[in-house]
């Protein structure tokens, strides 16, 4: 028995908690909390001792001081979407689920500015603005289910980061919750706010220095025109090429994705757009938006160079139905992929454009080497991947393996000028490899930081910072993959 299980009294917890949210919203029962044992990286799973869903930001507080008086550790939840094991339970703590906190509280039109709770969903944001000419830009792959409160929680990005920039880049301000219950507002509604960037600092701070209970997002208006194109190529490396001549040429698409021919007939297979040619090595999408005088040029542009770096054909789409249509698949990849494999394990890291060929080629021969087939699906503007590995979990000792290759894959991204994430965060997946990004000295450095936060450290403890156990586990791993490790 654990000394916190010792010492916490969780009956009088259980009924304090029920006196802040009322009986319905905690949940004590191991069976009743077995949804809420893992997120999006579904092969971490840990119980939490107790679940709670406030509906405000003084519940939030309150539950919060409960956690700070008896030195609970307790994780914050949104729509559990999340890819890195950042929502992962704590098996002696509480996890706060935003879900009920689904509100729009505010919309303002005049200054292109809306405030929600933690658990609208993206894409209601867009919604409520959209029949104004407005929207929000921030669209990750699961916008129809991911929170914003995850968002901010992960940075996330999404298709359109690329032009208009990831979460960060759209929160105003926040309403935070401290983790000794303290309620702090951090930026506000005015675009530059004077002292220390502390909203900054928050946003994909993966719920380790509080809770953001009410979130200022920044609107952008529509576009006049837009237009989606799509061109497949032979090989994925050219598709690669094709994006740094788009970037040369000085032009700026809103979005720009790549994705292998795996993934082309896995999205053919489960949405059938008859759009994506199944014999492609690779398929390049592009969005290109603006003033109605311009987007034609961009257009006629980026045609042209596709053409110049061998596309075989280029598909392009100007009205609303035919775009969603071309973006359909991008949208369904991660899901598809289930059709190809009983399990896969997607990865999160950025290496420079100019990198893209090199990067896939090596990714290429990892593959190869390891025997673990892997699809990829990227956020090609920015140099964002999500390879994708297949493998079945059944099988004694493969997931083990894959997380190896993973790790393997992130360290090449780093290799080259990378990141080991661009929008998936860290969380309890990648805490172990931080050090192949920074110093002992930077990571203590980000350690005070959070301390200044949380010093009890209660807020999402064991994620994004390596820890003796986890990292001990990783480096068993990546002992038993050195026979494939050829670098």
């Amino acid at each position: 028995m654990s000394t916190l299980q010792q010492i916490t009294p969780w009956q009088r917890v259980t009924e304090e908690l029920a006196a802040i949210v009322g009986k319905g919203s905690v949940i004590s029962d191991a069976a009743k909390a077995l949804v809420y044992e893992c997120d999006g990286l579904s092969m971490y799973r840990q119980r939490p001792k107790l679940v709670v869903l406030p509906q405000t930001t003084a519940q939030v507080s309150a539950i919060l001081k409960v956690c700070d008086r008896y030195r609970i550790p307790f994780v914050a939840r949104g729509s559990g979407t999340g890819l890195s094991g950042g929502a992962l339970p704590h098996t002696e703590g509480i996890l706060v689920v935003t879900s009920r906190m689904n509100q729009i509280l505010e919309i303002d039109l005049a200054n292109q500015q809306v405030v929600v709770q933690p658990g609208v969903i993206n894409a209601w944001v867009t919604q409520a603005v959209a029949d104004q000419g407005f929207y929000y830009a921030p669209d990750p792959s699961s916008q129809i289910i991911c929170s914003i409160g995850g968002n901010v929680a992960e940075n996330s990005g999404g298709v359109h980061c690329l032009k208009y920039g990831v979460t960060t880049n759209h929160v105003l301000g926040l309403t935070v919750v401290l983790p000794n219950g303290e309620i702090v507002e951090l930026g506000g509604a005015a675009p530059e706010m004077p002292g220390y960037d502390l909203m900054g600092v928050f946003v994909g701070s993966e719920g380790t220095l509080g809770i953001a209970t009410e979130i200022r997002l920044r609107i952008l208006k529509q576009a006049e025109a837009i237009a989606v194109l799509l061109a497949d190529f032979t090989t994925i490396e050219a598709a690669g090429e094709t994006v740094s001549a788009i970037i040369r040429a000085g032009i700026i698409p809103a979005g720009m994705e790549i994705m292998d021919n795996l993934s082309i007939n896995a999205v053919e297979d489960v949405v059938a757009t008859n759009c994506y040619p199944r014999d492609a090595g690779a398929v390049l999408l592009v969005e290109v938006d603006g003033l109605d005088a311009e987007v034609p040029i961009l257009q006629e542009r980026v045609t042209r160079i596709c053409y110049e770096q061998g596309a075989r054909h280029v598909t392009v789409a100007t009205e609303a139905e035919d775009r969603l249509r071309l973006w359909k698949g991008r949208k369904a990849a991660f899901a598809a992929a289930g059709r190809l494999s009983p399990n896969y394990f997607v990865q999160d890291g950025v290496i420079p454009r100019s990198q893209l060929a090199t990067v896939l080629k090596e990714i290429e021969q990892l593959s190869q080497r390891s025997g673990y087939r892997i699809a990829n699906v990227f956020h090609a503007g920015d140099g964002n991947l999500h390879p994708l590995i297949l493998y079945d979990q059944a099988v004694p000792g493969a997931l083990a393996e894959v997380e190896a290759l993973g790790g393997e894959i992130l360290k090449l991204c780093v290799r080259l000028g990378g990141s080991i994430s661009g929008e998936h965060g860290i969380g309890s997946d990648k805490a172990c490899f931080m050090g192949e990004m920074f110093s002992p000295v930077d990571l203590e450095t980000m350690q005070q930081v959070r301390s200044a936060f949380d010093p009890k450290r209660l807020a999402n403890p064991e994620k994004v910072f390596p820890t003796p156990r986890t990292c001990g586990e990783a480096a068993h791993q990546l002992q038993d993959f050195a026979g494939i490790e050829a670098f």
